[in-house]
């Protein structure tokens, strides 16, 4: 019986060591996202949900950095007047190129919204507007349903997440979800393509 407990609280502490190990690498990961305001991509992708995300996608676009301003998650009802007006800004150049997505509601909704987008719209590259630590797991979720594309990654960072995450439990938290999430979805896709390869 002393080995048997022995076992599970060596296994225990293993997993413990291989889980922190793993979320100290994918926080070094989301902060050292590049930020590029210079690449001009096909569309710009914003994924609503965090602060100043679509206040930064607004304003690359303004800056001609695409043609196609793709919006996911923007809810039911709601205009891009709307949009403009909660995040004091406006667009200034092709607003009929800027796509509403109203039906999702998470991450996987997300990439199926813009994977919509981007078929119907022949786009061959993205620039990609979330929250860095949000950027591993989408990126994912949309290359799973477009190999082909070429994503940039454009990070966007909110004084209400704070990087000495040790320092801060709700900053913490939603890191350490967000790890849980990402490394659910890697695998799930991994064997994904594992059987496909099959």
């Amino acid at each position: 019986m002393r080995r048997v407990n022995f076992f599970v609280f060596i296994s225990g502490l293993v997993c413990i060591l291989v889980w922190l190990g793993g979320f100290i690498v994918f926080h070094r990961q989301i902060r050292s996202y590049p930020v590029d305001e210079t690449t001009l991509t096909d569309a710009i992708v914003v994924l609503t949900g965090g602060k100043n995300r679509l206040a930064e996608a607004m304003r690359l676009y303004n800056l001609g950095l695409a043609k196609i301003l793709i919006i996911s998650g923007v809810g039911e009802d709601i205009t891009l007047e709307q949009l403009e007006k909660e995040n004091r800004t406006a667009i200034v150049h092709h607003p009929q190129q800027v796509i509403l997505g109203n039906e999702a509601t998470n991450t996987i909704e997300n990439a199926i919204e813009v994977s919509d987008a981007i078929r119907r719209n022949n786009v061959a590259s993205v620039r990609l507007v979330t929250s860095y630590y949000h950027m591993p797991r989408s990126g994912q979720e949309i290359l799973a349903m477009n190999p082909d594309v070429k994503i940039v990654y454009y990070p966007v960072y909110s004084e209400n997440v704070s990087d000495k995450w040790w320092k801060r439990w709700g900053s913490f938290c939603l890191i350490a979800g967000e790890y849980n999430k990402f490394m659910f979805v890697y695998i799930k896709n991994f064997v994904f393509k594992l059987a496909e390869g099959d």
